[in-house]
């Protein structure tokens, strides 16, 4: 082992991932000193093994499956996908799992990388131990930034380190299409998986413990992926658990609950996400390793005035979008503490992550896609909200049927009776994913439905659904 070196900033930020990324530019631009240490890829899990490939798989799935509803073009899509050629696209988009341009990016903000694993040893101190076994200190003066994000959460089911099982990574990285998945889960990493690999040509079987796919969605969202998936040829058996896996002749065998045997060639474990939190040397400083760590509005972790816990590590919304919103709300933060700035920590405030407590967005790109932001009707009801959901077929809107024949959707708004905006959105249907942003700006700034009114939707377009909801709630 080398010598030990220690190098002081004002920041430090442990995980360059998307996450951490943005943490460092907002306080390089606020001007402090930032350095960022990572033990794997910088870009992070959504680069390389969640958003980017996943969305370059689903991407010639979904095109293909809008073309099939075209007249004039239908005949001309049916047959195969070409999967080496989705492949290779999806590692275009995930630059061959090398991360250059990204290294690139941060050099050129002025953050200094540190490739290695590292561990907090103290206040403010983080214990960077490279590739070649030295080790470096680095101590800060203001603010540690733990973004080292979530993994995949697997069951401790019997035979399941023999049967060497998919987590998302293998999921979105695979070389190969298998001949038959199994997928374990029923939320967005299963469903959208499942579109991908029975599209290219796997014969897909989920195993789904709930009542239905999506539940964090209105129910109707799970309703309709379903019912997709099943079309699509996957066989979707909900209300079902994996009681053991085992590999017999290559092949996997899933025993469930009620004594099936389900094989395949290849299993899919998407069954929830733990925190990168174990080895983060959080004893060191009164904390649990392995936990979720509880923060602020600022994105501070409780107890800890100079340690931030940004994106999946918190448990607030786990997701890339949220993250990065959490990180401009924190480096925002960092700046004001260090320069003595006063706070402003009101809700929608500059260091204030309010938008994680009323207006998260979310698109799940299956066929078709759902999209929600805000509060279902049942969480809204719970908050203790005195609220109307209002539902809307999406067929019945001019643009849907232009987009597509046979257009299968479904919209629902939840309004707050008492202040009349909206608390929840929620839309299902083929290309709603570019309509989720309307909704979430009427969320996020609490837009009176009388002003929504005077947003005119372009004709004809699946835009047009605003005007239809805001009738069917005018005429309750």
């Amino acid at each position: 082992m080398t010598e030990s070196e220690t190098n002081a900033y004002d920041v430090v930020v442990l995980g360059a991932g998307p996450v951490g990324e943005n943490v460092a530019d907002r306080t390089r631009a606020a001007g402090l000193t930032t350095a960022v240490v990572e033990s794997e890829l910088v870009g992070g899990e959504c680069s390389y093994w969640a958003c980017m490939p996943s969305k370059a798989l689903l991407r010639p799935v979904i095109a293909r499956a809008d073309a099939r509803r075209v007249p004039g073009l239908s005949q001309s899509v049916q047959g195969p996908l070409d999967a080496s050629a989705v492949l290779a696209h999806r590692d275009y988009y995930t630059s061959d799992w090398k991360d250059d341009g990204q290294v690139g990016w941060l050099d050129s903000i002025g953050a200094d990388l540190y490739r290695g694993h590292g561990r907090l040893t103290g206040s403010r101190t983080v214990t960077v131990t490279g590739p070649d076994g030295g080790e470096r200190v680095l101590t800060a003066r203001h603010a540690v930034a733990v973004c080292t994000g979530s993994r995949a959460a697997l069951p401790g089911l019997p035979g399941l380190d023999d049967v060497r099982p998919w987590t998302s990574r293998e999921a979105t990285s695979s070389k190969d299409v298998p001949g038959r998945l199994i997928v374990v889960g029923g939320g967005v990493v299963a469903t959208e998986m499942a579109t991908v690999w029975q599209a290219l040509g796997s014969k897909v079987t989920m195993l789904v413990r709930g009542k239905g796919l999506l539940a964090r969605m209105e129910p109707f969202a799970g309703e309709l992926v379903a019912e997709a998936l099943i079309e699509a040829g996957a066989d979707v058996r909900t209300g079902t658990s994996v009681e053991s896996v085992a590999r017999e002749n290559g092949s996997v065998v899933a025993v469930t609950d009620n004594g099936d045997r389900v094989e395949a060639d290849e299993i899919l474990f998407a069954t929830g996400r733990a925190p990168r939190t174990d080895d983060l040397g959080l004893e060191t400083i009164g904390l649990e390793p392995g936990s979720w760590l509880d923060v602020d509005d600022s994105l501070r972790v409780t107890g800890h005035d100079w340690l931030y816990a940004v994106g999946d590590v918190n448990q607030r919304a786990l997701l890339t979008h949220q993250g990065k919103y959490q990180a401009r709300i924190a480096g925002a933060a960092i700046a004001a503490r260090a320069t003595g700035e006063t706070l402003l920590a009101q809700p929608w405030g500059a260091h204030t992550a309010t938008a994680d407590h009323a207006a998260v967005p979310q698109v799940v790109f299956t066929d078709p896609e759902a999209a929600a932001v805000g509060l279902s009707l049942a969480e809204a009801e719970q908050a203790g909200h005195r609220v109307k959901a209002v539902d809307v077929d999406l067929s019945t809107v001019a643009g849907a049927g232009l987009y597509a024949d046979g257009y299968k959707g479904r919209a629902r708004m939840v309004v707050d009776l008492e202040d009349e905006i909206l608390r929840g959105v929620t839309l299902v249907g083929p290309g709603v994913g570019e309509l989720i942003h309307s909704a979430t700006i009427a969320v996020a700034g609490q837009v009176p439905v009388g002003r929504l009114w005077h947003a005119v939707a372009s004709y004809p377009t699946i835009s047009e659904v605003w005007l239809r909801l805001l009738e069917a709630y005018r005429d309750a």
